[in-house]
């Protein structure tokens, strides 16, 4: 029996695959699993569209990708919070805030894409990178500076004494 692969299979093959089998090894074991399809002329000229669709797909992505790399190579994103006198934020940068910095820059990114093992939480520079693709990473550097604070002697006016 002529099968076509949909999941990889251990000492059969990949997805994908053309092979033959067993009757009841396919039959019994991997048609009824969705492990496989039978390989008629039509299911066969199906896959290959498939693939090849998927084949530009897969190429267009990464071209975009690379596109989006050359972009932020390099980039210095600053954000400002507020941090105590020996240089420790209060609360702390997480990977949800820097990618609402990079969307406010055009760069669409997915926030488990960086390679943020824990928030930063402190001032300095840090120098991170996130995967666009399964082979496009790119660098970019994060500064955090302190937020600076209002001056006391500076009187607040509330606009509710009218």
């Amino acid at each position: 029996m002529r099968i076509i692969l949909r999941e990889n299979v251990p000492n059969v093959g990949k997805i994908g695959d053309i092979v033959s089998v067993a009757d009841g090894f396919g039959r019994n074991y991997l048609l009824p699993r969705n492990l496989a399809s039978l390989a008629n002329e039509r299911s066969v000229k199906e896959f290959e569209h498939l693939k090849r669709v998927a084949e530009v797909r897969l190429v267009r992505a990464r071209a975009a990708a690379l596109s989006t790399a050359d972009r932020l190579r390099g980039q210095r994103i600053t954000v400002k919070k507020h941090a105590g006198d020996d240089g420790r934020l209060f609360g702390s940068v997480t990977p949800r805030e820097i990618v609402d910095l990079l969307d406010e820059r055009d760069f669409t990114v997915d926030r488990r894409d960086l390679s943020l093992r824990e928030p930063i939480k402190a001032l300095g520079s840090f120098d991170l990178s996130v995967k666009l693709h399964h082979d496009v990473s790119v660098q970019f550097t994060l500064i955090v500076e302190a937020h600076e604070a209002e001056p006391e002697h500076v009187k607040k006016v509330d606009d509710d004494d009218d």
